[in-house]
């Protein structure tokens, strides 16, 4: 008896990736600040400049002036490097030189303007592989402990690593020398039995052992903001990747230094952008977390980051504009890495509060490779 030949399954078509993305620069041209506007048609629509000089365009945005003035003459804002404007405060009253540089360079501001010029040589001290309190600045005021020196040395020398390289001083051997003694530590961490179980019991609490070192949010920007050396340290940076897949763990991340239990919120210990939910905590982290996944070149490899990049895409009007979803208010963040890149406009006109967050989009779609078609 013949049987009957089987009919083939037949596969849903997979849904195509969109290989460009919409970009309102009209609405941008017209509304935002100088400095979204000069970053817009430099970063992300850069055929669309012509012959003119846009060149001068971040040096007119006021909140980047009145950031600039308040530079001390020993090179500092306030003699800090990591401290943030207190939330009372509408201005910048406060800040640390390392979040003032990041901020000038997010407004667009030319590495050799004055102020990052004056700057520069601090952050390239703190580059040195030594344990000398007399470069913790604020952080110095807190202990004096072995322990804590030693930390607090190497929270700033990753945060000026990282500046330094968005700064675009990649081939500096100063630089690269310390790219390469921080990504050797994240390596050899991962690769070893503490980067698969880096907790400890003290007492009654689970905490990062005092030999754990794995990545920093500005070991991310520095990394994501050197490419030769990436492609070098491929076989690292490859396995910091894939320790960033894993979700995160239950326990705060806190770390022990001799006596004291310190939260290290800086540290990267997992997946931190595992869900809507999280976007929607802070949609500037987000924004600049799938930012500098782009830069990285993980974000197209990783498709829970992709689809969420996607939603922010989705929710943009037919004008390309994005809005927030109904009953949420104008976002803000919290987060000492983002607080940089948000809000580079000086609210000085109403309808451009959501450009910020416009232009991020069509920034991140460029660093993807998608074409980006004006509208």
């Amino acid at each position: 008896m013949t049987l009957p030949t089987p009919i083939p399954e037949v596969a849903e078509p997979e849904a195509e990736e969109v290989d460009s993305v919409t970009f309102p620069l009209g609405f941008i041209a017209e509304n935002a600040s100088p400095a979204i506007v000069y970053r817009a048609f430099c970063e992300v629509a850069p055929d669309s400049r012509g012959s003119e000089d846009l060149s001068s365009l971040p040096y007119a945005q006021q909140s980047a002036i009145r950031l600039a003035v308040s530079q001390q003459r020993d090179g500092t804002w306030n003699g800090a490097m990591l401290t943030m404007p207190s939330k009372s405060s509408g201005d910048f009253a406060g800040v640390g030189t390392i979040q003032a540089v990041r901020r000038l360079i997010e407004y667009g501001w030319n590495a050799e303007a004055p102020q990052l010029l004056l700057a520069r040589r601090l952050l390239f001290r703190l580059l040195a592989e030594d344990n000398d309190p007399a470069f913790l600045y604020e952080l110095g005021q807190k202990t004096r402990d072995d322990d804590m020196v030693r930390r607090n040395r190497s929270l700033l020398r990753e945060a000026a690593a990282a500046t330094l390289a968005q700064l675009g001083y990649e081939n500096d051997p100063r630089l690269r020398g310390a790219a390469r003694r921080v990504t050797e530590r994240i390596s050899a961490f991962l690769e070893s039995p503490l980067g698969e179980k880096p907790w400890i019991r003290v007492g009654n609490t689970h905490v990062l052992s005092p030999d754990a070192a794995p990545p920093s949010l500005y070991t991310l920007t520095m990394l994501a903001h050197m490419p030769i050396f990436r492609h070098e340290h491929h076989t690292a940076v490859e396995r910091i990747f894939e320790h960033m897949k894993q979700g995160l763990p239950r326990q705060d991340p806190i770390q022990v230094f001799g006596k004291k239990f310190v939260p290290q919120p800086q540290l990267v210990l997992g997946d931190m952008l595992p869900h809507r939910n999280a976007v929607e905590a802070d949609v500037p982290f987000a924004l600049l977390w799938l930012e500098t996944m782009a830069r990285l070149g993980f974000l197209k490899r990783h498709e829970g980051w992709m689809k969420m990049y996607e939603r922010f895409v989705d929710d943009r009007g037919r004008d390309g504009v994005w809005h927030p979803h109904k009953g949420a208010g104008v976002p803000h963040t919290a987060s000492p890495w983002a607080w940089p890149t948000f809000p580079l406009e000086d609210g000085v006109n109403p309808a451009a509060k959501y450009a910020d967050i416009t232009f991020r989009i069509g920034l991140i779609g460029k660093l993807l490779g998608k074409d980006i078609e004006l509208i």
